[in-house]
């Protein structure tokens, strides 16, 4: 594990390349991602997913998929998943909490199973930013609800079930996306809330939760800090540790999306300097995966506690 650097990369097709082979010896990193344009079969992608982990050497070698339901689907070639939203299970859960205990266990069950069956055992779920009236719909009904308490609830029993399965998850995007009007993937977001609304209701989702790992928001929060989005902020991570008192790993959102500015190699290092453990790179661009891999430093003493706690819940 000391040899690992603090990055987790995409790959481009639905088998290793000559090229990414030799990437993953050489630069170990920490994890790898899967899409859709990675997964054609169950057979194909478990054959994947196994010659990865045979570079490593470590059957429990973190592998993470974002699988939601709903429309972030990217088992799309295995299985429907589209009515099956964060949103519905929050509708369901206020119309009738015994079916919803039932609907909900099932879906991450099955989800969790098939995960499982490729090799999949990190899920980046779940979703814990608010749905917010007139916000960018790059959330919409991937949230559970208008209400802090639902998401708070549905949230725990997601990591919960999802952790009994035997798969990890990812808290997203802490601190929260809610109040965001335009999609980081192509625009930065800007939230002008005040820093007291947000404890309250925009940051309380993330709070006293049990999941290993949380994605940052490429968002900038006016109040707290004008310049840099939370990935990059010394003063939100500090926040993120201090105030939502998440003590896990915290892992970038994907440090190729438009929402930050610089480059592949300074968007890498500005995450780390601001305190982010792990930098997420997703689209498989090899020369991009170069300046992520040597501008990641070698996992540390925390990243390595944290990761073999991680490991228990796996077997």
């Amino acid at each position: 594990m000391n040899n690992r650097r603090s990055f987790i990369t995409g790959l481009k097709s639905t088998k290793l390349s000559i090229n990414e082979k030799k990437f993953l010896k050489k630069f170990k990193p920490w994890g790898v991602i899967l899409f859709s344009r990675n997964i054609k079969s169950i057979s194909q992608t478990k054959k994947l997913t196994d010659n990865i982990r045979m570079i490593f050497n470590d059957k429990n070698y973190p592998i993470l998929l974002d699988q939601e339901g709903g429309r972030i689907n990217r088992l799309y070639k295995l299985i429907n998943t589209a009515p099956f939203t964060s949103e519905y299970f929050g509708n369901l859960y206020i119309k009738d909490k015994k079916k919803f205990n039932t609907h909900y266990s099932i879906f991450i069950n099955r989800t969790s199973f098939l995960l499982k069956q490729i090799g999949i055992n990190i899920n980046t779920v779940p979703v814990l930013d608010i749905r917010v009236k007139g916000s960018s719909s790059i959330i919409g009904d991937r949230s559970f609800s208008h209400s802090t308490k639902i998401i708070n609830i549905l949230g725990n029993f997601c990591i919960n079930y999802f952790h009994k399965n035997n798969i990890g998850t990812v808290i997203k995007h802490i601190p929260g996306h809610g109040l965001a009007k335009v999609d980081s993937h192509k625009l930065t977001p800007t939230v002008n809330a005040k820093l007291s609304y947000l404890i309250k209701k925009d940051f309380s989702t993330f709070k006293n939760k049990k999941s290993f790992f949380a994605m940052t928001a490429h968002i900038i929060y006016n109040k707290i800090d004008r310049v840099n989005t939370a990935t990059h902020s010394k003063k939100v991570i500090q926040l993120i540790r201090d105030k939502i008192k998440f003590y896990n790993l915290l892992m970038s959102d994907d440090i190729s999306m438009k929402s930050l500015k610089n480059s592949i190699k300074v968007n890498t290092q500005k995450a780390f300097r601001a305190g982010c453990n792990l930098v997420l790179h997703c689209n498989g661009n090899y020369k991009e995966m170069l300046d992520v891999a040597n501008n990641s430093p070698f996992v540390d003493n925390f990243i390595i506690k944290k990761t073999s706690q991680f490991y228990k819940i796996l077997s």
